[in-house]
């Protein structure tokens, strides 16, 4: 069942609309589907994205990444999710904050999209893929939550072949994932022409190892990668750090739009 809200935007039951961060824009969320993370913040400041152009963010969810990028850049900005519900959420939040001719969302397999688009179209991709294979907790799971966290609908080396069959020779692909992985991420980035050129890790607290990392790749770079200062969350009084206050809550942030993020 819907709902309307005074803004004409329909919402689902489960579903509600916060306030996106201090950007003065809003999103359409529901613990039941899907609700976005500090990582898909994270991404949206780091990926570097030009001025002007075309940028694709791929699992794009409820549409976070792209919405967030709405105020960095003026290109012409996509997202695509396998997930109908979903890509519903993101086109409704699109809607909510009169987006439409800024942000185009596609309901789709990424792994297919390059049909539509051909190859290499998009000046830069962003990314926040299921972080974990397949085993057997993604069963006792809904779907939903199942397929945002394992690679059910596709797997780290399948994004990563995407984001070589879709972003231009010299673009920037810019991804979120677990430290665990950043091997197998540098591996595979490498093999499908992606060379890594900037990596840092996010750390909860100064004291503990990193739960997050964030990783940008130039198609058909030469190999020199840097190793950015690592991202504390949270300080000793269990506050966040002045970094992520700034990227949360500072309006300086809103009004950036060079190319470079964190």
């Amino acid at each position: 069942m819907y709902h309307m809200t005074e803004i004409s935007v329909k919402l689902q039951d489960s579903e509600r609309i916060d306030d996106l961060l201090s950007h003065d824009l809003k999103i359409i969320q529901s613990d039941e589907v899907f609700s976005f993370s500090m990582d898909a913040v994270l991404l949206a400041r780091f990926a570097s994205v030009p001025k002007r152009g075309r940028v694709l963010d791929l699992c794009t969810g409820n549409g976070v990444v792209p919405i967030l990028l709405t105020t960095r850049t003026q290109a012409s900005l996509e997202g695509i999710e396998i997930q109908p519900r979903l890509a519903d959420m993101a086109r409704r939040s699109v809607q909510l904050n009169a987006l439409e001719e800024s942000i185009t969302i596609h309901e789709g397999d990424l792994r297919e999209l390059v049909k539509e688009t051909g190859h290499a179209v998009y000046d830069a991709i962003t990314v926040n893929p299921p972080y974990m294979p397949l085993n057997g907790s993604d069963l006792k799971m809904n779907t939903h939550q199942a397929m945002a966290r394992h690679e059910i609908g596709c797997t780290l080396e399948e994004v990563i072949q995407a984001c070589n069959r879709l972003v231009r020779n010299g673009g920037k692909v810019s991804m979120v994932h677990r430290p665990q992985r950043l091997g197998e991420i540098i591996s595979l980035m490498r093999e499908y022409k992606l060379e890594p050129k900037r990596i840092r890790m996010v750390h909860p607290r100064a004291h503990l190892e990193a739960n997050m990392v964030l990783i940008e790749a130039l198609k058909d770079g030469k190999p020199e990668v840097r190793m950015l200062p690592p991202l504390i969350v949270y300080n000793e009084e269990g506050k966040y750090c002045e970094e992520i206050m700034d990227i949360y809550y500072g309006a300086q942030h809103a009004q950036r739009t060079t190319e470079g993020g964190l």
